[in-house]
């Protein structure tokens, strides 16, 4: 093996020091040393660092010998070191000198006699015992002062609990708070309470004012001034800067805003927007065309996050479908074309409708409610953010949406049409609508409920002829 070989097997270690100057070369001229040949190889990572226990125990005999400020941060940026290491190789050094600074060794663990693995838990078993009956001896001695001082039970006195709590401070750091306050009867929230309050009576120490602080008679004199009729209704900023521009200075405007609030002037002075109060729209007809509901759902489309929109218009006095339309989008061109073409259809005359929606922008937007104010009709909106203000046309939706044939999506526009021309016929002149006595919403819109009802009266008549007997009460 040659000499650069053998340098490169004795090089010193990551942790040590390396000498800048290499071994003396024996057959060179002139006693010159011979420069070290660089290793050519290149590492992808860099070699781990392996501190040697004695580079450890050096370093840590180093770090106490460190007494001046800073000295110790310079040992660890020139050897390279962080503090956390540092701080581990002391405890190391505490422990056991070489010893406890030695790596642990990965690989296979010396096997332990099964005796002394029972004679170590043994007496593990015994400390823990001893420590236990010592802390219930502990208990018991201080129950029987209590008992002393304050009789059995405890709670005859008032100042049980405070004597108890005093203890329980004197000895916690010996048995654990939980266990004296399971001793004493004592509810560890109220030691944590005192605990609390007089950590905070220790803090409320009374602060001396610093010297440039403003004397009494300064104080009045910037009270007085922010009191002047001139100033009186002036923020102090205001009031700060037309000083400034005068030529006086009193104080800073945060010491302004202090001496305000210390004699409770500080005050929000501005009139404040008071919060509208929405009354709830109340919809009453007693006849067909008198006031209507409209809205506008989404149906869903071929494909993903496409809708088809459709626009429906609802009587409320007879639930019958006046108008519906289905577009591509949702447009307030599209929402006056409808109702214009439906008051149109329905011969709607001026001041003779109410129309009622909520608050979407194509409700609210100025072309529909100019619309409006052009046919005479008045519009109601529900109350913002209320989502029941609007029950007709919700009810609506949901009988559309929840019929068997109700498809999940619309293969094309022209689909949707197709169910909307089958489905409204059906609602508005077959559909027997709970919220109408089961009269379909055709019959109540155009006045045949009487003769429904005529029809269906005769029938109930023929049945109690039949069988008065299943008719228990009375006669239907």
């Amino acid at each position: 093996m040659d000499k650069t070989a053998n340098q490169r097997l004795l090089a010193p270690e990551r942790g040590e020091p390396q000498r800048s100057g290499g071994e003396p070369n024996a057959g060179a001229n002139n006693g010159a040393a011979e420069t070290p040949v660089p290793d050519p190889e290149v590492l992808a990572q860099p070699r781990r660092r392996r501190f040697t226990a004695a580079y450890k125990a050096r370093i840590v005999e180093e770090a106490q010998r460190c007494t001046g400020p800073g000295e110790i941060g310079a040992l660890l940026r020139r050897e390279g070191l962080y503090s956390s290491a540092l701080t581990q190789w002391r405890r190391q050094y505490q422990v056991g000198a070489l010893k406890g600074l030695k790596d642990d060794k990965r690989g296979r663990k010396r096997t332990r006699d099964a005796r002394d693995l029972e004679l170590e838990r043994l007496r593990r078993d015994n400390e823990r015992l001893n420590k236990k009956l010592r802390q219930a001896e502990l208990i018991i001695d201080i129950q029987k002062k209590v008992a002393a001082m304050l009789g059995n039970p405890i709670e005859t006195l008032p100042d049980a609990e405070e004597i108890s709590l005093s203890l329980i401070e004197q000895h916690r750091q010996q048995l654990g708070t939980l266990s004296l306050c399971q001793a004493l009867e004592v509810p560890r929230a109220s030691f944590y309470r005192q605990q609390r309050s007089q950590t905070i009576t220790a803090m409320a120490v009374t602060r001396k004012p610093p010297e440039h602080a403003l004397s009494r008679a300064e104080r009045q004199t910037v009270l007085a001034t922010l009191h002047k009729p001139r100033f009186v209704d002036l923020a102090p900023p205001q009031v700060y800067a037309q000083l400034l521009e005068e030529g006086r200075y009193l104080c800073s405007i945060r010491t302004m805003y202090r001496l305000l609030a210390a004699n409770d002037e500080v005050r929000e002075r501005r009139a404040v927007a008071s919060r509208v109060v929405y009354t709830k729209p109340e919809l009453l007809a007693t006849r067909r065309n008198e006031v209507w509901s409209w809205d506008i759902t989404k149906l869903k489309g071929p494909a993903k996050w496409t809708y088809y929109y459709l626009y429906v218009i609802l009587d409320i006095f007879s639930r019958y479908v006046v108008g519906w339309m289905i577009a591509l989008r949702e447009s307030s061109a599209l929402a006056q074309c409808l109702i214009r073409e439906t008051c149109t259809k329905q011969r709607i005359g001026e001041d003779q409708l109410t129309l009622h929606a909520d608050r979407g922008s194509s409700m609210k937007s100025k072309g529909v409610a100019e619309l409006l104010a052009d046919l005479g009709v008045t519009k109601t909106h529900s109350r913002p953010q209320v989502s029941n203000d609007n029950p007709f046309s919700e009810s609506q939706f949901k009988t559309l949406k929840y019929r068997p044939e109700f498809p999940q999506r619309f293969g094309s526009i022209q689909d949707a049409r197709a169910f909307g021309c089958t489905f409204f016929p059906w609602y508005n002149h077959e559909h027997r609508h709970s919220g109408l006595a089961l009269y379909t919403p055709g019959d109540v819109h155009y006045g045949r409920v009487e003769q429904v009802r005529q029809s269906r009266q005769a029938a109930l008549d023929a049945a109690y002829h039949r069988h008065p007997n299943r008719f228990v009460r009375k006669p239907p």
